[in-house]
This record gives structure tokens, sequence and C-alpha cells, in this order.
């Protein structure tokens, strides 16, 4: 590990520095720029870090803190080592290597690492795996991310083509939409409730926030039948990555196979030039139970499994 890294504390009058280094990172996500990860701080109290060789800032570590761990990042959907586009392998060892050595004298036990998945690189890699094994890190969950890869995509399941044949027929159409909180007034938020219990984990106030935040990166597509929204879905545009969560469709939207035009529609207008579309994890239970109609639904549109793992570092 080289002796010139240097692991300090993330402070607000950093946030230029922190935003622009996102930006030009290889991993640079945009809920990484504090305007995103600063919304729910009241609720996740921010705990990242930077790390430096020489004065140089070589990579972030976007975290939080509870228990005595620090957790990259418990209030997104992952953390991990944020880097430059110039760092080597070696590098990306030495930096995680450092914030490990770090952890006892900035108060933390442990290091929990949401790590990013490797299809959210540009180009693709996956650096900080070999520096989690070398780091002594211990695989802790795995959920099944479904992705597919849209240059080498095959042909759409006929099962689903034939559930979008039926929802054109019974007059769906699908578009974007800028009503967010419609969308989840009429369809996400009763359906969370009425078939698992719960609510989404953005109010719509937090959505909306967002959203006013990162207009061209979150985006609403929704399906309406004789003026109803009945399905939908919000997009996240990321670099050469398309995300999509908030899947839901109310009753109407099932019976009509609504969901299945939406995703037909998407992935043929492609709301930006992207190579890989991302349709989220169908794990529960830690990971530990795969939802199988979640997953078979995913793969009828060519979707594939990829790991998306959470290690532990002591």
């Amino acid at each position: 590990m080289s002796s010139s890294l240097v692991v300090t504390r993330y402070s607000p009058d950093q946030a230029a520095e922190w935003d622009a280094f996102v930006d030009a990172a290889r991993n640079g996500l945009f809920l990484f720029r504090r305007g995103y990860m600063d919304y729910h701080a009241d609720r996740f109290p921010d705990a990242s870090l930077l790390i430096r060789d020489e004065g140089r800032l070589i990579a972030l570590l976007p975290a939080s803190h509870a228990a005595g761990a620090l957790l990259s990042h418990s209030g997104l959907t992952f953390g991990g080592l944020v880097f430059a586009p110039s760092l080597r392998a070696a590098q990306v060892v030495a930096a995680l290597g450092a914030v490990r050595h770090a952890l006892s004298g900035l108060g933390y036990s442990r290091l929990v690492y949401k790590q990013v998945p490797p299809y959210f690189y540009e180009p693709l890699s996956s650096e900080d795996s070999y520096a989690l094994f070398r780091a002594g890190a211990r695989l802790t969950r795995v959920d099944a991310s479904f992705v597919l890869d849209v240059a080498a995509r095959p042909a759409i399941q006929e099962r689903r083509q034939r559930s979008m044949k039926k929802a054109r027929k019974a007059g769906v159409e699908v578009g974007e939409s800028g009503e967010l909180a419609r969308y989840w007034s009429e369809v996400l938020v009763p359906v969370l409730e009425a078939r698992h219990g719960v609510a989404p984990v953005h109010t719509i106030a937090e959505m909306e926030l967002l959203k006013a935040r990162f207009p061209e990166n979150i985006r609403l597509f929704v399906a309406t039948r004789e003026g109803r929204v009945v399905a939908g879905t919000v997009l996240y545009l990321y670099r050469g990555l398309t995300h999509a969560q908030y899947i839901a469709a109310n009753d109407e939207g099932r019976e009509t196979g609504a969901l299945d035009l939406v995703f037909g529609h998407v992935l043929e207008q492609q709301p930006q030039p992207a190579r890989f579309f991302s349709f989220g994890i169908s794990t529960e239970e830690q990971g530990r139970v795969l939802n199988e109609g979640l997953a078979e639904w995913k793969e009828g549109f060519g979707a594939r499994s990829v790991p998306h793992c959470t290690w532990e570092v002591s």
C-alpha cells in the first residue's frame, strides 16, 4: 500500500470538488452527486470519504454510518469506490486498503460495501472486486440483478409479444409523462400497499425534488387506457445504461398486458443510447429468495442475471 495515500472525511465545503470528480469518474453516477445524496442526509448521516495521493484526489467513497459501521451507502442502491478514469488496478487495491486501515481511526469497526455492479462502469470493469478480495472482505449478500445487453439482445419472448398485442388491442397507449404524483397516487402506492404491504422508498415529494434536480436523468413512462394510468416505470438514465425501477401495474394494467407494452416501448424507443438496460433485482429476504415469476418476466425481454454483491470488511 502506498504510504502517500491519505483518507479524510467529506465536508460540505468540498461539494463542488466532489461533484466535479463524480462527473469525470469512470463509474461516476448522478446519484453520487451531492444533490442526490444529501436529500435524505437527515435519515442517513453522511460519512463519505476522500482518498488523495500526494494531495491529488484519486477516489471517493460515498458513505453513511450507523452502529459503529461505515456503510457505502445505506441510503442508495449501492456505494463503493468512485475512482478516476486513469486509476489502475494496483491503485484501486491501494485505495481500498487505505480506507480499511483508516477505519478504526475514523471510529468504525467495519465497512459494509454495496458494490457498484460492473455494467455501470464505462468502460466495463470491476477493479474493486479484486481489491475487496485483497482486503480480506467477506461476501455477505448476493442479489440477482437482471440486465439486458442491448446490442446482443434476443427476440422478445413470444408470450411477452402476445401480451403487448393484447394491450394494443385493448386501447393501451404508452408515452413519457411528467405526472409523477399521478403515477404515485393512482398506481404505485396502491399496488405496493395491496400486494406487498409496503410504501415506495421515495415519497412523492422526494421523487419530485430529485426529478427537478436531475430532469434529464429521471424519466417516467406510463401506460394509459381511456385516460386512466394503468402501469408504468421510472427510468434512471446513466452513461451507457438505463435502469428501470418503480415498475408497477394496477389490476386493469395486469389484465390488459399494459406493463409489457411499457417495456416493449422503452426498449424499442431507447430514451438514450445505452449499451445495457437494467431491470433491477428480483431477489428477496437479503438475496436468499429468488422471485421466480418476476425473474421469468424480465428474462422474457432478454435480460439475464448478473450478481449484485455486498461485502463486509473488518
